[in-house]
């Protein structure tokens, strides 16, 4: 049996969910199911995590490189313990420079960032999987100017690391305008959820990257997201999943009262 991990692009849902109760942490019940589910996935623990997170931009790719990193509560509005809450798990500064020199013998511009802690992109899409955090975990940003292509070059680059332990998480959300997240987004998503499932689970890899750079043809697309920042984690998911075919790994039509919203595993079985 391979050893080899799959990559994850995950919809990592709204605010600090996993650490609510009541009708709002119910929105999340499908995608709790989900994420609990990855561990038992996968064809072995992994030694650490690389979450590619929506939420962290930067002239160049970063990467977390905290030995202990810290909270950042980049979300507004929620009850006043959301704003206290801890994820520990530890960093690993040693992989972080590990993912930073992929990408610059790839060509890229790569550094770490020792100062960075756990977005909400990060800790609340990792709070259900592993719930313990005790499996280390390093964060990449986005390189700010949101290219496609850059991004799957960049999951090209760190396909190795796959078969050396590492869990990629692309964290994103395949829905993202705020300004319709609830029925009036219902159509625009759809249309755009049809495609995307459409262009990702297509079996030839090298169609399935052409379409996703072209992303901004599909149907709605900038209804469905008016800025790309939480798609183009799955961008780095694509490209590290090589030729690995992919599986819709979650999916609902009634997200946040009508929304199509989906994830996607590449490779893994």
């Amino acid at each position: 049996m391979t050893t080899r991990l799959p990559t994850y692009f995950i919809s990592h849902g709204g605010g600090p969910w996993p650490y609510m109760d009541g009708p709002f942490r119910r929105r999340f019940d499908v995608l709790e199911r989900t994420l609990a589910g990855i561990p038992a996935e996968l064809p072995a623990p992994p030694r650490a995590v690389l979450v590619v997170t929506a939420h962290w931009e930067a002239p160049q790719f970063l990467l977390s490189a905290h030995p202990q990193p810290p909270m950042l509560y980049d979300y507004g509005g929620f009850p006043p313990h959301t704003y206290e809450v801890r994820y520990p798990a530890p960093g690993d500064p040693a992989l972080a420079a590990q993912v930073a020199g992929l990408l610059r013998a790839g060509g890229l511009h790569a550094a770490l960032d020792a100062e960075r802690g756990f977005d909400h992109g990060s800790f609340t899409t990792l709070q259900p999987i592993y719930p313990q955090a005790n499996v280390p975990v390093v964060q990449m940003s986005l390189q700010q100017e949101l290219d496609p292509a850059l991004h799957l070059h960049a999951g090209r680059l760190l396909a190795p690391l796959r078969d050396e332990g590492v869990l990629i998480l692309a964290s994103g959300l395949s829905f993202h305008n705020l300004r319709s997240f609830d029925a009036r987004g219902a159509a625009a998503s759809q249309a755009f959820d049809n495609w995307l499932r459409e262009a990702v689970l297509q079996p030839d890899p090298s169609e399935r990257a052409a379409r996703l750079m072209r992303w901004a043809e599909a149907p709605a697309a900038r209804q469905a997201h008016p800025r790309e920042d939480h798609l183009l984690p799955l961008m780095v998911a694509a490209g590290a999943a090589g030729a690995d075919g992919a599986v819709l790994h979650y999916h609902e039509d009634e997200f946040f009262g009508g929304l199509a919203v989906s994830g996607f595993r590449f490779g893994g079985g």
